[in-house]
């Protein structure tokens, strides 16, 4: 029951965009279209479940002196490897984001989930709190994508929705990112407080 309390939680109570607030840079860079905010969630979530197992498997191998080192080079390894399958097998979509995959290595989500989590519980738990955390991630870009998406270009997945559409064009800009965010954070708090 608790494992599933773990993975639940990213998704909803602690979602690390709406909830905890993290991870809002490349959210707000790469949501301009739900392909990329895939991409991205897809990329977090393998980097946060591979540096969570490793982090968690050697927590009391790992002196507390060097424990932040330590992170970055496991969280390091993991964004490598996605970078480079990404440069493999979607050249378009590793264009499309840039520099936001290397980032990730100093990504908030995944560096506050391996001192706050990993570092202080087993391996089982450390799988369901990454996957959910990637979870509500990837949930999260996708529907600040869909909104910025469908009226700031008029389409969704590149495939147009409208004929004679005047896009709203400050939503596929930076301003455009962080009133969506915003809104939606708002939005999200005040669902909490009339659940309450």
């Amino acid at each position: 029951m608790k494992i599933w309390k773990e993975f639940k939680k990213g998704i909803t109570i602690q979602n690390p965009t709406f909830g905890l607030i993290l991870g809002l840079c490349p959210t707000l860079a790469i949501s301009t279209s739900i392909i990329n905010a895939i991409g991205m969630g897809i990329s977090a979530t393998f980097v946060l479940l591979g540096s969570n197992i490793i982090i968690s498997s050697l927590r009391r191998i790992i002196p507390q002196e060097i424990r932040i080192p330590c992170y970055i080079v496991i969280i390091a390894t993991f964004v490598t490897i996605t970078e480079l399958i990404m440069k493999a097998y979607s050249p378009g979509l590793s264009k499309a984001l840039g520099i936001y995959v290397p980032l990730i290595v100093v990504n908030c989500i995944i560096m506050a989930r391996a001192e706050a989590f990993a570092s202080k519980n087993g391996v089982i738990y450390s799988i369901f709190d990454a996957l959910g955390m990637g979870i509500g991630f990837t949930i999260a870009l996708i529907i600040i994508a869909s909104i910025r998406e469908i009226f700031g270009q008029g389409t969704i997945l590149g495939i147009p929705l409208f004929k004679n559409f005047e896009p709203v064009l400050i939503l596929i800009l930076s301003p455009g990112a962080l009133l969506t965010i915003g809104l939606l954070i708002g939005l999200t708090n005040w669902l909490k407080l009339h659940k309450k």
